[in-house]
């Protein structure tokens, strides 16, 4: 470990500390917005940019794998240099690559600059959440505010596919990049005036061969997923990918287990309730983006909808997700994380049968809003019980740390679920959707059945000596 010199929480009035809330929620609104807005508009990019189905899952897993990679490095750093000055250059990299995104010329440079937007993405997830936990010492205060935070993400991921249908037919694809620079113009200024700095105490060494050994693994790994349908999974090409991907998982095994301070603190793992959290935060995310991708594709390839009617029929999951998330906040700060997880594991599971059942388009579109719903409901109760359980078993110091690894597991299901999707769906013709979709429903079904396992994990302790490693 590395002595800093801290900088002691203020004292902070009710108000402020949730204008402090406020603010880092928004940011953390336009990190989920950006995840999932872009997915309506993948088939305008496509034809805006004239490239093929197939290439277009790099605009949405750039995003995704940069930020997954770099979030726990980020929030470590944020935990050395202040909370508050990584945040604001978080920020003004997230808002400079959207520039960047909105004028791109060719697939190449706006996969560049996805990857750019996820590199000040990962100064802003874990980061905000690390400022909240420490203005909020209050442990019940603390889970409530959680639950507003877990309800900000999930309602940005489950409102993306509406803004992005709207904006586009509004204008073009080019705004829902756009979109982002306001914002980001407008959360500098409240930053820089309201939001105290705050470090942790006790941080550790930077570990940049975990860091880049954790690159190469992500990398190589979706790499795979979204190329190996096209290449062949025989093919030299796969093998090599998945041969790379395999050993730097061995070596990233290898080095953090020896490491004293290791990018990912194996102690962490020991705690069951923070691997319940990362396992199922992969699970939820990977079934969210799997539903979003796989009905894009149904509604505008199969049905010929525009971006609008296609964004608004996610409306029923954006409501799932917005009601039932403050109400899972309240329920973990009641009567703790397990409950919730139970309702979000039951809800998924149904909506990714009832998808299954539909998967020939013959219900109707009444049927799959209902399935819509269903996963916008799972979706919502199961932030805030898995952030809670992330952060709650580790001391205030380590919460970027903390934050940081729970978010990069949300970011990894995203980016596995858009290769796994667009590797079964994206060259299906209309008449071959439904056979090919069948496999990507029950991957959410089982998705759904893994947060029973998460919530059964929940019942451990929340502090434990490993917790303090």
């Amino acid at each position: 470990m590395t002595e800093t010199t801290p900088v002691p929480p203020p004292v902070l009035s009710t108000r402020r500390r949730w204008t402090v809330l406020a603010i880092c929620a928004s940011a953390l609104f336009l990190v989920g917005l950006d995840t999932t807005i872009v997915t309506i508009g993948l088939p305008e990019i496509g034809r805006g940019l004239d490239v093929g189905v197939h290439d277009l899952a790099w605009v949405v897993d750039a995003y995704t794998v940069v930020f997954a990679s770099l979030l726990i490095t980020s929030g470590a750093l944020a935990d050395r240099f202040g909370r508050r000055r990584v945040f604001m250059t978080g920020l003004a990299v997230f808002g400079l690559a959207s520039l960047v995104c909105a004028a791109a010329p060719s697939l190449g440079v706006l996969v560049a600059a996805r990857a750019a937007q996820g590199v000040g993405a990962s100064m802003l997830g874990p980061v905000a959440l690390a400022i909240v936990v420490n203005a909020m010492p209050d442990r019940r205060e603390r889970a409530q505010a959680i639950g507003v935070w877990a309800s900000v993400f999930g309602l940005s991921m489950a409102a993306g596919p509406t803004a992005g249908g709207a904006l586009i037919a509004a204008f073009d694809w080019r705004a829902v990049f756009w979109v982002n620079v306001p914002v980001v113009l407008v959360a500098l200024v409240l930053v820089a005036v309201l939001v105290p700095e705050s470090r942790g105490a006790r941080v550790r060494r930077l570990d940049l061969p975990g860091q880049l050994l954790l690159v190469v693994l992500l990398g190589a790994g979706i790499a795979v997923l979204i190329e190996g349908p096209d290449l062949g999974w025989t093919s030299p090409a796969a093998l090599a990918g998945s041969g790379t991907a395999a050993a730097a998982a061995v070596v990233f095994v290898w080095w953090e287990s020896r490491r004293r301070e290791p990018l990912i603190d194996p102690g962490l793992f020991r705690v069951p309730s923070f691997t319940g959290a990362v396992l199922g935060a992969v699970a939820v995310f990977v079934a969210l983006s799997m539903t979003l991708l796989m009905t894009t594709f149904y509604w505008q390839g199969v049905h010929g909808w525009t971006p609008l009617a296609a964004g608004a029929a996610t409306l029923p999951l954006a409501l799932g997700a917005t009601v039932c998330a403050p109400l899972s906040g309240f329920l973990v700060g009641r009567v703790g994380a397990r409950p919730p997880l139970v309702i979000a594991g039951g809800s998924l599971f149904a909506g990714g049968v009832l998808l299954f059942g539909l998967a020939d388009g013959a219900g109707g579109p009444l049927p799959l809003m209902a399935a819509y719903l269903l996963v916008g409901v799972g979706v919502g109760f199961a932030n805030a019980p898995i952030t809670d359980s992330a952060v709650s078993g580790l001391p205030p110091e380590r919460a970027g740390v903390a934050g940081g690894t729970a978010s990069a597991a949300r970011q990894v299901g995203t980016a596995v679920g858009v290769a796994l999707a667009g590797s079964l769906v994206a060259d299906a013709g209309p008449a071959a959707f439904a056979a090919a979709s069948r496999p990507g429903w029950t991957v959410v079904a089982l998705c759904g059945a893994a947060l029973f396992l998460t919530a059964w994990a929940a019942r451990a302790p929340r502090s434990s000596p490993d917790a303090r490693t």
